[in-house]
């Protein structure tokens, strides 16, 4: 009998779209967020990707004071993959997301891989009293295009080069895929392209079966044996995704950065809880959840150094 394969669990454990607010189980604090990734990886999370929050106030924070909370924490007590943002808060420059991947050198480190409207204001529909910089951070959206420009991308590739830094690449359109494949072109990047596709956030591509196997088909063609396909669902439809990418042969992104719930109504409990879910669908297809050096040796990533 053949051996299962090996599915790539990626856990997002807070970001920066979602708002305090919203939920009470968003991990905002340092020690919320350091406790949270833990337990992911306890969970089965072989990669954890992420975001720092201002301690006060929830806000994104893209600080090297901010991830230095969180970093060392989470790297002194897990073997996990850590893979921190360079997007940041569309709010926020190129200069000042690129940061903490700058001076932590991590094995892995997000790039998105184009501009977009990015529309988070429709969240105000579902989440009452929402008020302060948490509105003022959805409202906004209608006026927003989170700016990812050739030079942005090449800045942040050129900055973080001679970390040994590999990326997960975010692509939330089928043009992003060829904006990947134009700077791979260039041997601005290398292979393996581990590619994030992003489903169901308003300005990207939507999350119609049809969409996910329109952009998986665009990746293979563009990126053939050098692609490691890994999608995510944003909201109510994470798990969905999830299923739909797991039957698929590609690998998964799960986590309350993603989405807040656990089904109608039902706000998730934790990160955890969602990778848990996320395993059972992938065993469910005769598949398992691949661990920390798995997975660094399906991404070729450098050992781990220093604080990450």
């Amino acid at each position: 009998m053949s051996n299962p394969r090996p599915v790539i669990v990626t856990c997002a454990i807070t970001g920066a779209i979602h708002t305090p607010s919203m939920s009470p189980y968003l991990p905002v604090t340092s020690d919320a967020i350091v406790a949270s990734a833990i337990e992911a990886a306890q969970a089965g999370a072989a990669i954890l990707h992420l975001h720092a929050r201002d301690n006060e106030t929830g806000k994104p924070d893209q600080s090297v004071e901010g991830f230095g909370r969180i970093v060392p924490q989470i790297a002194g007590q897990t073997s996990a993959v850590l893979n921190l943002t360079t997007g940041g808060s569309p709010y926020m420059t190129v200069q000042e997301r690129v940061r903490p991947a700058a001076h932590f050198a991590p094995e892995l480190a997000s790039l998105n891989m184009g501009s977009m409207n990015l529309g988070l204001f429709p969240m105000l529909r579902r989440h009452a009293g929402i008020a302060g910089w948490e509105r003022d951070h959805l409202e906004g959206s209608r006026d927003l295009v989170f700016r990812n420009s050739y030079k942005d991308i090449g800045y942040v590739l050129e900055t973080c080069r001679g970390n040994g830094t590999r990326f997960e690449f975010e692509c939330y359109d089928t043009a992003h895929l060829y904006n990947l494949a134009h700077f791979a072109d260039a041997g601005a990047v290398e292979p393996p392209f581990f590619v994030q596709t992003v489903f169901g956030l308003l300005g990207g591509i939507g999350v119609h079966a049809d969409d996910i196997a329109h952009m998986r088909r665009t990746a293979v063609r563009l990126f053939g044996d050098d692609l490691v396909w890994s999608a995510l669902g944003a909201g109510a439809h994470q798990m969905r995704v999830a299923a739909t990418v797991a039957a698929s042969g590609g690998h998964v992104r799960v986590g309350l950065e993603d989405s807040l719930w656990a089904g109608p109504g039902k706000l998730a409990v934790s990160n955890a809880d969602q990778v848990r879910t996320a395993i059972a669908l992938i065993e469910s297809f005769g598949c398992r959840a691949a661990g920390p050096d798995e997975v660094r040796d399906i991404l070729k990533l450098r050992p781990r150094r220093g604080d990450a």
